[in-house]
This record gives C-alpha cells, structure tokens and sequence, in this order.
C-alpha cells in the first residue's frame, strides 16, 4: 500500500521578500553610481578649468618647462620641477615603507602569536591616524635638526625630511593590507609545506608571501598613490620653492656620465604637485586668471597620474590573484 504525502512547499511567500531585496538592490547600486558619478564630476572639472589654462599657455610647455614661477615675472608653468619634487618625495617613501611595511605583514601574519597580533596590529594602524599636519611639524621641528647634525648646512625646509615622514606614514598601509593578502592564504597550503619538511621561513618565503602577491603588490600600488597625493606633510617640512638639480657629468674612464648630486635633490627645498595647488589657492591671485587656472592643469596631471597607479595595481592584483 502506498501513501501519498504532499510535497511542502519551501519556496513561502517571497513578495515582500523580492521588493525588499529590490530595494537593496537599489539602494547599494545608488551609492556605488554616486561614487562613480563623483570621480567623473572631479575629472570634468578639472578637464574643462584645465582647457581654459592650455588656451592660453602651451602644452608642451606645461610638460617639459624647467621653471615653475606662477606669480613672478616672467611667469612660467613648466610643472617638471613639481613632478620631479613629488616623485622623489614618493620614491623614498616607497624606499621606506615598502621593506619595513612588508616584514612587519610577514611578522604579524606568520609570527606573532594571537595575543601579540591583537595588540601590535591596532597600534601600528594608529599611524595611519595621525592627523598628516602632525607629521609635518615633527619633521620640521625634530628630523631636520637630527638630519643637520649628519648633514650640516641642510636646509630648514627639504626634501629628506619630508620622505621620511611620508615614508612612515604609508607603513600602516602597506603592512595592513600585506598582512591580511598573508591572512586569507589557506592554512592547509602551510600544512602541506611543513608535511614537506619545509621550515617556518621556507614556509613563509616560497609559499606564503608567493600566493599573497597579489595583495602585496596592490598595498604597494596603494601606498605610493597615498603618497604620491599626500599635502601637508610636504607642505609643512619641504617649503614651497619648485626646483629642479641640475645635471652634471663626470669624467669616469673619458667617458662623460651625466649625474645629479644627491645632496642637491635631499638637502635642499622643493615642492610637490600638492603643495604647488595649495599656494596657489592660498595666495591673491584673482579667478580666472592663467595663474589661476594653472592649479587645474596641476590636479588634471596629478589625476592622471594617481589614476594610472590604480589601473597598474588592478592589472597586477588580476594577473597574480589566487583563487582558494
């Protein structure tokens, strides 16, 4: 004898459910198209007050110029001083915070126990905290005086101390987001290494950091572009006279190699991007003037170059991504 039992039906009601997941929906992909919408507004800004300055000064000129004197006669835009000043300045700091950033991922991630993870790991991100004014004044007021004791005749204002701050600064970024890359590594890959008779370090060095890389290299990516836009630090500790060193050649088996004297490009003063924009919007210089519109031409390259650093960092973080 067979018995029929009805089938329950485990679908429900789902009409309220569907519009509320509707609303969801709706609502998260407002705020992701309010984020885009944003990045487009800054972009035409920034692209239309641009075009105004370029119709009245050249764009080679702009590009390649060795001076940058906005508000002295003869004006001059060359903005090459401003990007060499604000690429040394990101370069050391990478110097800085990429080795001291990633070891410390490496220590938290496969080293430090639980209980000193907990603690280390929020204290190191209270760096990244520190309001950036702070850092400028400590480069001012305490760097530079150890940095005259080694160098002396350095300048108050110069481009050693800021990197060294941007360097610190970014550490919290680059050792965070290095530590969790690290983190989501499964524990079975370690087990599988140590099964192998791997040491800790072996472990670590040939399995650990080579599955992490993807979010390694996208926290390297990260910090330079944090660096790259970073204001006040530079603004406070390596003054604001835009310069360029001049290139010498040396004499090495009669052969001339060009060179640029690293005390000239540390010891001395200079101005990023960042810190050019906010002399110019800090000073009396009148809307609508060239000197004026020269500030957009300054964030357009400014933008263009922090948006190229996020496109290499997606392209890495695709190509090197693991999926467990």
């Amino acid at each position: 004898m067979t018995e029929y039992f009805e089938e329950p039906d485990l679908s429900g009601n789902r009409g309220f459910q569907s519009l509320r997941e509707g609303f969801y929906k709706a609502l998260f992909f407002s705020f992701a198209a309010a984020t885009v919408l944003t990045t487009i507004g800054i972009f035409l800004t920034l692209f239309v007050d641009a075009l105004g300055f370029f119709r009245s000064y050249s764009l080679v000129a702009f590009l390649t110029g060795l001076d940058w004197s906005p508000s002295l006669e003869p004006v001059s835009f060359g903005v090459l001083p401003l990007v060499f000043g604000t690429l040394t300045v990101t370069f050391t700091a990478a110097v800085i915070a990429i080795p001291v950033g990633t070891l410390t991922a490496v220590y938290l991630s496969e080293y430090a126990a639980a209980r000193t993870r907990a603690v280390l790991k929020p204290l190191l991100e209270i760096l990244a905290g520190v309001p950036t004014v702070v850092y400028g004044f400590f480069a001012l007021v305490y760097v530079t005086p150890v940095i005259d004791f080694f160098f002396p005749g350095v300048s108050t204002f110069n481009v050693l101390s800021a990197s060294l701050m941007v360097g610190i600064m970014t550490i919290p970024m680059v050792s965070s987001i290095s530590e969790d890359a690290m983190s989501a590594v499964p524990d079975s890959l370690r087990q599988a290494g140590y099964g192998m008779g791997a040491t800790k370090y072996e472990v670590t060095t040939d399995i650990i950091v080579p599955a992490a890389t993807s979010g390694i290299v996208s926290s390297y990516i990260l910090a330079i572009s944090r660096a790259i836009g970073e204001t006040m630090i530079v603004t406070v500790a390596m003054g604001m006279q835009a310069s360029i060193p001049a290139v010498k050649t040396a004499d090495v088996f009669g052969l001339g190699i060009p060179f640029v004297h690293p005390g000239e490009v540390f010891l001395g003063s200079g101005q990023t991007m960042t810190a050019a924009m906010v002399q110019i919007a800090n000073s009396d210089l009148a809307g609508g003037t060239i000197a004026y519109e020269s500030l957009f031409a300054i964030g357009l390259t400014l933008f263009a170059i922090t948006l190229l650093m996020n496109i290499v960092s997606n392209v890495i973080s695709e190509r090197y991504r693991e999926e467990y």
